[in-house]
């Protein structure tokens, strides 16, 4: 396996003419990563839900209750709609056109006017998880204020002092620092990871493709022939075109998140380009892995979206890891994007700096040696072609 330059120089022209003449690649990459950053960032350009639909039913009709549905309303999430009767609210509810219900109960001012706890009810689509969590977030707390406010005036009216009253209806102040995400965004906290993971998957599908294609198009021996019958070459041929590509798309990324749309950064947008171009490697890897593993174009295909996919699920930016069971624990480790992820929270979040995420480094570093393990089988694929190739 001696690596000419001069053949790995022969293999990139190549490449280059199969880029050229196949539009799939251009469109599956950098056609790809620009609709996705276009998409998510214009989707998430708010920052959170604002104007969720929340259904009101006042069946007390007092000056207090309509002094709370006001509140509601006047909320940066909440939406207040009025309905006469819970029937049709309930009906708009399992249509989807509002988020939750608050439902007031009747001859709730003279229950509190004669310092008795009238019962509010909620009734919450958690169908739509984000949008019901937040109604549910947003009256809740519109309920505790009007608690305290309740609460306020029956206190003055016995004499106690302002201070009194505070200590009273609050005695414990919550002192709530955002870590990294001060402005609670949601578009900092899922951007930061949709986009790379996308990249991620971008990176997996069209290497696999691009190695495959050789099987389906029986071109595989003269790849081979153009490498000087190295796999070696062959590899690093075709790999020096690809990681070139994804690392341009990578670094625009990461210019783009962190320089033009400003996401809050604590380190240095330097080391988030080492983070972006090790991911791609390592997905390189992956993607010479499966295919070498299973040289069949599209079963191969199929694994690695499979396996793309699940890297969202087992990264550990919605859900953490360490509330999942061992087991899922120690699989996570096997994929790129749970090892970006923990070097940007390292170096984004805390500003940790080298200390901070050099095992992930060397995490990472260890998906290149996959393509070892069977770079043997997909040279003997590529000489017999006697495996499926559609």
């Amino acid at each position: 396996m001696n690596v000419s330059w001069h053949n790995i120089k022969a293999i990139i022209l190549r490449e280059l003419r199969i880029i050229r003449k196949r539009p799939i690649y251009i469109m599956g990459s950098v056609v790809t990563m620009a609709f996705c950053s276009i998409f998510f960032l214009s989707f998430f350009k708010d920052g959170l839900p604002h104007d969720l639909p929340i259904a009101v039913v006042d069946y007390d009709n007092s000056s207090l209750s309509r002094s709370f549905a006001q509140q509601l309303n006047s909320t940066q999430l909440g939406k207040v709609i009025k309905y006469d009767t819970f029937k049709e609210a309930r009906e708009d509810l399992q249509k989807g056109k509002i988020t939750s219900i608050c439902v007031i109960p009747e001859g709730m001012y003279a229950n509190v006017s004669a310092n008795r706890r009238p019962e509010f009810t909620f009734y919450i689509n958690s169908e739509y998880f984000v949008g019901g969590a937040l109604a549910y977030k947003d009256i809740l707390t519109m309920v505790n204020l009007a608690n305290g406010a309740v609460q306020r005036e029956v206190l003055r009216a016995k004499g106690l002092t302002e201070n009194e009253i505070i200590g009273r209806i609050q005695p414990i102040q919550t002192d709530i620092h955002e870590i990294g995400n001060q402005y609670t965004n949601y578009g900092y906290y899922l951007v930061n990871i949709l986009l790379p993971g996308m990249l991620e998957m971008t990176v997996i599908i069209i290497l696999i493709y691009s190695l495959g294609a050789e099987l389906k198009y029986g071109t595989s021996r003269h790849l081979l022939k153009t490498s000087g019958g190295s796999m070696l070459t062959a590899l690093i041929g075709k790999l020096i075109v690809y990681t070139v590509l994804f690392s341009a798309i990578g670094l625009i990324m990461i210019i783009l998140l962190y320089h033009w749309m400003h996401f809050p950064i604590n380190g240095s947008i330097w080391n988030m380009f080492i983070d972006v171009i090790l991911m791609i490697l390592a997905s390189e890897g992956v993607a010479i892995f499966i295919i070498g593993l299973l040289p069949i174009p599209r079963l191969a295909l199929s694994i690695g979206a499979l396996y793309s996919i699940l890297g969202f699920s087992l990264s550990g930016f919605t859900l953490p890891i360490e509330t999942m069971p061992p087991y899922i624990q120690g699989l996570a480790v096997a994929f790129p994007l749970r090892h970006y992820y923990l070097f940007y929270c390292q170096e984004v979040i805390f500003g940790a700096g080298f200390a901070g995420w050099w095992q992930e480094v060397i995490h990472m570093l260890v998906f290149l040696l996959l393509p070892l393990s069977v770079m043997a089988r997909l040279r003997k694929a590529y000489i017999l072609q006697n495996f499926p190739k559609n």
